[in-house]
């Protein structure tokens, strides 16, 4: 089965990671669809080439995982690659409420659209994104949090962080 983890990966963390690896496992091609929204351009950290490069550098390794950037409907990008659904990394009760609603949504816009969750890792359970760029910004360590081609990315970003 062929399936498609959306997300804007900004940035890559290990968690994203870590459900990649995971359904890489238990589905025969998994394509990473970095979402470019033309609305957010200016909130993104990374343009969305440079999501999808990182993404692709931090997926080498995986023969059946593919990436490519999409914009507009999710529905339509799951058509055009010809995936069968869609999956979802979990972290919390609060994810869960906003994903089932995204899911249904799908379903009605292509009937048989199926969303799969697979459940964050404990280790990664308290990882964002959000949080990733705020303690790079402020020149935290986050090489725990990140695979090594983030990691590199977020320091051409923001600079090496100074020694503590």
């Amino acid at each position: 089965m062929h399936v498609v983890y959306p997300g804007s990966f900004d940035p890559l963390t290990n968690g994203h990671l870590d459900v990649i690896q995971r359904a890489s496992r238990l589905f025969s091609k998994v394509t990473v669809a970095v979402l470019e929204n033309p609305n957010k351009r200016g909130q993104y950290l990374f343009t969305a080439e440079e999501r999808l490069q990182i993404v692709r550098e931090a997926t080498a390794h995986l023969q059946n995982v593919e990436a490519a950037t999409f914009s507009g409907l999710l529905v339509d990008f799951v058509k055009r690659v010809g995936a069968q659904a869609i999956v979802k990394g979990l972290r919390a009760v609060s994810d869960y409420e906003y994903e089932l609603q995204m899911a249904h949504l799908n379903r009605q816009l292509l009937p048989g659209l199926e969303t799969l969750f697979i459940l964050a890792a404990t280790r990664y359970a308290f990882i964002s994104s959000t949080m990733v760029k705020e303690i790079a910004r402020y020149g935290g360590d986050v090489s725990k949090l990140v695979p090594p081609a983030t990691l590199r990315a977020l320091k051409a970003k923001f600079g090496e962080p100074p020694s503590r």
